[in-house]
């Protein structure tokens, strides 16, 4: 039996949150088509009769523009000195551009086999996907390059063996139902930033961030979940955006939150929501740990704050 973590690092839109929820078999992280969508680090397992997996999903990797990007880069920096396998995820459909380069940079410094899933294959001709493989075979830095699709799931589970294969022998490190490191809260505020991404547009998404205020838990089986979120911008003038016409944007955004919420907490839910403007929030230390992202010492460590 093999056992240990196996991170999911490349470019923002490069599938990483969606190939991790095809790996663990549920949704633990949000899905949109907006780049930088992942900003904390997902821890999700995966037990099977031959092995352990942990997966480590990070933010797509950029070049940091505000001390929120520094905060998320830091992260997808600190998972790579603690995991045993690096998988890249690479988009077959884009060229190779800057950006590709400074990722397989990064990742040539790793010190553990390094797994190519080349992903999104099922919106590309058959034809391109062996000359693409040639090319990324021929740097000779890969241990593996598997071709799939996070999206339908096809050669998943062939990557899953794959990954197996590169893991150190040894028993499970979590027990065998264990899904995720991640408390409730960080979920909730995770299905409500979905929405918020869903919604909105232009530079919106990006100046947005969601914070749990309260989080009352079901006194009984099935009972009410009671929460209460803030959804942060950074300007006064984003919040009538966020709010729309009459409530009609904040109503839309809570509507479809409410849904995912009861469907992943299989429960009722009641769910406040709040706009809240924080000037220069992507800047700002306390406000970056609020949301999950304190600051990296040079060991990988999280300072205090």
């Amino acid at each position: 039996m093999t056992s240990g973590f196996v991170a999911l690092v490349g470019r923002p839109n490069a599938g990483k949150s969606t190939l991790l929820n095809q790996l663990v078999g549920t949704k633990l992280a949000i899905v949109s088509d907006k780049p930088q969508t992942t900003r904390n680090r997902i821890v999700g397992v995966r037990t099977r009769p031959t092995g352990q997996i942990a997966y480590l999903d990070t933010p797509g990797i950029h070049k940091p523009l505000r001390k929120l990007n520094d905060r998320m880069m830091d992260v997808s920096r600190a998972v790579l000195r603690e995991v045993d396998v690096v998988t890249l995820v690479i988009d077959a459909t884009a060229p190779e551009g800057a950006g590709d380069r400074f990722v397989r940079e990064l990742v040539s410094t790793v010190r553990v086999p390094v797994v190519v899933a080349l992903n999104k294959v099922d919106l590309m001709a058959k034809g391109d996907l062996l000359p693409r493989i040639a090319a990324l075979a021929d740097r000779k830095i890969y241990a593996d390059i598997v071709p799939v699709s996070a999206t339908t799931g096809e050669n998943v589970d062939r990557l899953e063996a794959v990954l197996l294969s590169h893991l150190p022998e040894g028993q499970p490190l979590f027990p065998e139902d264990y899904l995720t490191d991640q408390p409730e809260r960080f979920f909730a505020a995770e299905l409500v930033r979905e929405q918020v991404l869903r919604h909105t547009h232009a530079e919106l998404p990006f100046s947005t961030a969601v914070v749990v205020d309260q989080f009352g838990e079901p006194d009984t089986p099935g009972g009410l979940l009671r929460l209460h979120c803030s959804i942060l911008v950074e300007r006064a003038t984003q919040k009538p955006i966020l709010l729309g016409k009459g409530g009609s944007m904040i109503k839309a955004i809570g509507t479809a939150a409410r849904l995912s919420l009861e469907a992943f907490f299989d429960t009722k839910v009641y769910l406040d929501l709040h706009v809240k403007v924080k000037e220069d929030w992507r800047d700002d230390p306390r406000a970056l740990a609020d949301i999950g992202l304190p600051e990296i010492d040079g060991r990988g460590g999280r300072r205090k704050r």
